[in-house]
């Protein structure tokens, strides 16, 4: 599984963190950017690439993209095909989970103003770690989502 992060400037340092973490633990990670801490950039362009890669190959790809608080960035992923963005910024930790098993999730987005590096790098591990669960019903919703067909107006 490939592994996209992505970040601005707001989840820089996190995005850093994780990055070094998940390579230490034998992930293939393919960084996005931001590469470098900018204060003035702007988080569509770093976080269309991850979720622009997560799109075209859904099933064997996830990406982790980071911000302030991690809803503009949800925004972004979301508006790609067969992209299922899941938002955290702290809470109970069953949320990430039933992301993966009711939604399938394949993207992550973590408000790095919110929790610490440590509890990303935990919710991460349990993100990862949780299967989609399979249940007809979960399969039934996301081809669901899968159909809709918005149009601009």
């Amino acid at each position: 599984m490939k592994i996209y992060l992505a970040s601005d400037h707001a989840g820089f340092q996190m995005k850093e963190t994780v990055r070094a973490f998940l390579l230490a633990k034998g992930y293939e990670v393919i960084d996005c950017g931001a590469t470098e801490f900018d204060p003035e950039d702007d988080y569509p362009v770093f976080i269309a690439k991850a979720a622009q890669a997560v799109s075209d190959d859904p099933t064997e790809s996830r990406a982790i993209i980071f911000g302030k608080t991690g809803q503009g960035e949800d925004m972004v992923a979301d508006k790609f095909p067969h992209v299922r963005s899941a938002e955290f910024y702290g809470g109970p930790l069953e949320v990430v989970e039933l992301s993966r098993q009711h939604n399938d999730a394949n993207v992550l987005s973590i408000g790095a103003g919110f929790i610490t590096p440590n509890e990303a790098v935990d919710v991460i591990i349990l993100w990862l770690s949780t299967p989609f669960s399979g249940e007809e019903r979960h399969v039934r919703r996301i081809e669901q989502i899968e159909n809709l067909k918005i149009q601009d107006r």
